[in-house]
């Protein structure tokens, strides 16, 4: 199955808004053995539009479109795929009537664009768009499939999830593919593609390693492709278990696993408590636990601690720590966990404090310094970093690092003494 993906809307060519629906589908297309040949972006122009769909729907089998299906006149899109494929607009009455009851359940009322909206190309099959108030559509034209769907993209992807993946798999079954994606934390691509250089050169032909490297995180991509589906979900799944066993101290999940919500796992299980004390991340490393459901039962708090007399105030470091030792260093953050332990009555905290930039450095402390600490009332352990000097890079990275401290320490795969690891 080959696709292209053509994107509709002036805010994308002007760089208003960063088009990160091609890049989605890609990756779930990809996941299904599908080859996406092109991506194509138009403004909200009708004969753009047109010949970009022309062009896209001559070379591959299927054609992705987004964009243009609002109520505003600057959405087009229905009308130029009607006029492309030669039909009239229909006007779908179930469309009004889903669309006149969600906003009578919101307390507002509907406008004429509204209702111009449920005007439908004659030939389109219409996909139910829970999300939203555009359905997607559906055309098959000699032999080949477009599919048109909203620019919003949980729209988008809700649609595709629920309508339109189903549908292209069963529509041009392929050749069994097996995926299995590993995700890692603590050593950059350079670095873990030495740990399993060995790995990857025995790999037979039919099975691939990709990596997807991230700050701080690398995902491990095992791809294979055969001719029985249940033989190589088997084989591939035995790739993979080779693999997390030469870094069992990187990996921490499968597939789509978030650190955060392996970290709420891990206190769950072991009946902890976990609260954080910021400096340099300001309050990141406590957003990114918070995002997971029911983070509550084990997070209790958070200190941002951006000032010297907020660490002290607040976390009760110790004054002569401040000045013999500076706020970006080992002693100041092994007393901000003291600290928000005791003040958040929490049984493991985390903190971290470093330089973030682009000023700020020293010879002795660059920009990019960043010490993190991680421990209870009875241990501490720190690790010292060398990032870079990009502000916001630093100040995510340093909340993966803090984070992957967290697991390491809940797990027991910490060493013994105080680390210093270099980026």
């Amino acid at each position: 199955m080959k696709v292209h993906i053509l994107t509709i809307g002036d805010e994308i060519l002007i760089g208003q808004i960063v088009d990160t629906n091609a890049a989605w589908m890609s990756r779930q297309l990809n996941l299904r053995g599908a080859q996406v040949i092109g991506k194509s972006s138009v403004g909200d122009d009708f004969t753009g539009i047109q010949k970009a769909l022309k062009k896209a729907i001559s070379e591959a089998d299927v054609v992705l479109i987004t964009g243009g299906l609002g109520p505003t006149k600057d959405d087009i899109t229905k009308k130029a795929l009607a006029d492309f494929f030669g039909v009239e607009q229909v006007f779908h009455e179930a469309t009004w009537e889903r669309i006149q009851k969600l906003f009578k359940r919101w307390g507002r009322g509907t406008t004429p664009a509204h209702r111009d909206q449920c005007f439908m190309p004659a030939n389109a099959e219409l996909l139910h768009n829970k999300m939203g108030t555009a359905p997607g559509m559906w055309f098959e034209h000699q032999e080949k499939i477009a599919v048109s769907m909203p620019g919003v993209p949980y729209e988008m992807e809700y649609l595709m999830e629920h309508e339109v993946l189903p549908r292209l798999v069963a529509h041009f079954p392929g050749s069994p593919i097996a995926h299995r994606t590993i995700q890692t934390v603590g050593e950059g691509e350079s670095r873990l593609a030495a740990r399993i250089e060995d790995f990857e050169e025995q790999l037979p032909q039919h099975i691939k390693l990709a990596y997807l490297p991230n700050l701080g995180k690398v995902r491990l991509r095992l791809t294979g492709t055969g001719s029985d589906q249940e033989a190589l979900e088997l084989e591939i799944e035995k790739k993979a278990l080779e693999l997390e066993a030469l870094i069992p101290d990187l990996v921490f999940g499968r597939e789509d696993d978030q650190l955060e919500a392996v970290i709420g796992r891990m206190l769950l299980a072991n009946h902890l408590t976990l609260g954080t004390a910021e400096s340099c991340t300001g309050g990141l490393i406590a957003h990114r636990i918070t995002t997971i459901p029911g983070s509550s039962a084990y997070f209790m708090g958070s200190v941002v601690s951006y000032s010297n007399e907020m660490k002290q105030h607040l976390l009760g470091v110790r004054p002569e720590t401040l000045e013999d030792h500076g706020a970006v260093s080992e002693q100041t953050v092994q007393e901000m966990v003291k600290g928000a332990v005791k003040r958040l009555g929490v049984d493991i905290a985390v903190a971290v404090s470093g330089i973030a930039g682009p000023g700020g450095g020293t010879p002795e402390k660059p920009v990019g310094t960043v010490w993190i600490a991680v421990g209870n009332s009875n241990t501490i352990k720190t690790e010292k970093w060398q990032i870079g000097t990009d502000r916001m890079k630093n100040i995510e990275y340093s909340a993966v690092q803090a984070l992957n401290l967290v697991r390491r320490f809940v797990g027991g795969a910490l060493p013994e003494c105080t680390g210093q690891v270099g980026v």
